[in-house]
């Protein structure tokens, strides 16, 4: 187990100083390189920062507004007709669309139901077994100038409910 700690710990600066060695023999300017990849990275960042506020400032009124516990009171008999406990809806919506608003609801089952309880253990299950949907599809989509996502969102909520599934089936054994 020691050697796969010390192999993880070696392996950025191994990655570094190879990156380093191939350009060097390759005879590449790698500063220059580096800057040039640099300034890319900050204009795909100037270019994608009003969907991120947007979404954002979007997810902190849903969640601020009570909304999110609106509609899993809502949804509450249909979920519970699945065996999905409706204390983690909120949870569950909340996360297709930004993963840090999720976390901090995920800090809240765990103050409230604890980190080893049912919900707890199911909420972390669901928190890994979901994706981001909209946020990854407004920006990367935003950024390769995809203008017809097809089958994406379908495929990407059918993907999201099996995991779900299997989520809870896991969880219940």
């Amino acid at each position: 187990m020691k050697l796969l700690y010390y192999i993880s710990d070696c392996m950025i600066p191994f990655v570094i100083i190879y990156l380093i060695g191939y350009g060097m023999c390759r005879k590449v300017d790698i500063f220059d390189e580096f800057i040039e990849g640099a300034k890319d990275g900050f204009l795909t960042v100037y270019k994608i920062m009003p969907t991120l506020v947007g979404l954002m400032v979007g997810v902190g009124i849903l969640r601020e507004s009570g909304f999110m516990e609106w509609l899993g009171g809502v949804l509450a008999p249909v979920v519970q007709f699945l065996h999905f406990p409706g204390e983690l809806l909120p949870l569950f919506i909340v996360k297709m669309f930004s993963s840090s608003a999720a976390t901090g609801l995920l800090l809240d089952v765990y103050k409230t139901y604890g980190t080893d309880s049912y919900l707890g253990t199911l909420a972390s299950v669901l928190m890994s077994c979901s994706e981001t949907i909209f946020y990854t599809m407004s920006v990367y989509f935003m950024t390769a100038k995809v203008t017809k996502s097809r089958y994406t969102l379908a495929g990407a909520l059918t993907a999201t409910v099996a995991g779900a599934v299997a989520a809870i089936l896991l969880t219940g054994l």
